[in-house]
């Protein structure tokens, strides 16, 4: 039933084990307080009320450039983090007549004459993920940029160009599409231009110098284009490193070498 299923075993692992999940909130604040017992004090909206709640340690893998703007006292990074840029995603969901017209999970669309980049087979990463046997559902992605044409565009513009373009590629006909939904993504992708790296290596030292207890992790945590088994990776040893009290693993190598080197 799709990728969710493993968050939903996270979720009630970590609860069996005392954890707490709050789900719907929006952080809205980021206070530190140097010298206190738990020097962080997070800020957060839930069902239009605002809370609050104190730690020692935060995990953040939320985009550098909003967690740094939420911050108080204002981090000397700021400059650098208003720099990243970020890559934004649109996924237009179609109900087909199953064709069987492809088995992969995804193909990617290298044609000229049409605006999707992507389409993925979601019955093929599994039936369960579309419980007519007669129907299929295609996710046809276009990349775009928050603000620009495609991303302003209404719901049913997208719908329509979707099933132009899904019909102009021979992989439906109009008589087999049901129905269709569209999805906006958000910053999906951090973009690599020629000054990111210096920008993170300057956020990196000020957070590490002046803010302990805050551990950057996943790929807009820490504005790295990695997989989904990289990102979790990030979060699975900086959590040994604080259990351990030592940065015993260098999470800002994973994704640049074949193993997770220890730290000497």
């Amino acid at each position: 039933q799709g990728p969710g299923m493993f968050w939903d075993s996270v979720a009630q692992k970590m609860k069996s084990h005392g954890g707490q999940l709050q789900m719907g909130c929006e952080v809205i604040r980021l206070d530190y307080r140097r010298g206190a017992t738990a020097p962080w004090m997070v800020t957060y909206r839930e069902a239009g009320l605002e809370k609050s709640l104190e730690c020692e340690t935060l995990i953040s893998s939320a985009p550098i450039r909003q967690l740094i703007s939420g911050m108080h006292p204002a981090p000397a990074c700021v400059s650098a983090a208003q720099k990243l840029k970020y890559r934004d995603f649109i996924t237009v969901a179609l109900i087909v007549r199953d064709r069987k017209v492809f088995s992969d999970n995804w193909i990617y669309i290298h044609d000229p004459n049409v605006k999707v980049g992507r389409i993925q087979n979601f019955k093929s990463w599994s039936p369960e993920m579309v419980p007519d046997p007669e129907l299929n559902c295609y996710g046809l992605e276009y990349f775009c940029f928050e603000g620009d044409s495609l991303w302003e565009s209404s719901d049913s513009a997208l719908l329509d160009l979707a099933k132009s373009e899904i019909i102009r590629l021979g992989l439906a006909k109009m008589e087999d599409i049901q129905d269709g939904c569209v999805v906006r993504q958000h910053k999906a992708y951090p973009v690599y231009d020629h000054e990111y790296q210096n920008h993170v290596l300057a956020i990196r030292k000020d957070l590490e110098e002046n803010y302990p207890g805050l551990y950057l992790v996943g790929r807009n945590g820490m504005h790295k284009y990695n997989n989904q088994d990289h990102a979790m990776m990030t979060a699975i040893l900086t959590v040994e490193n604080i259990l351990a009290g030592s940065k015993k693993f260098d999470v800002w190598r994973i994704n640049e070498d074949a193993e997770y080197h220890e730290t000497d």
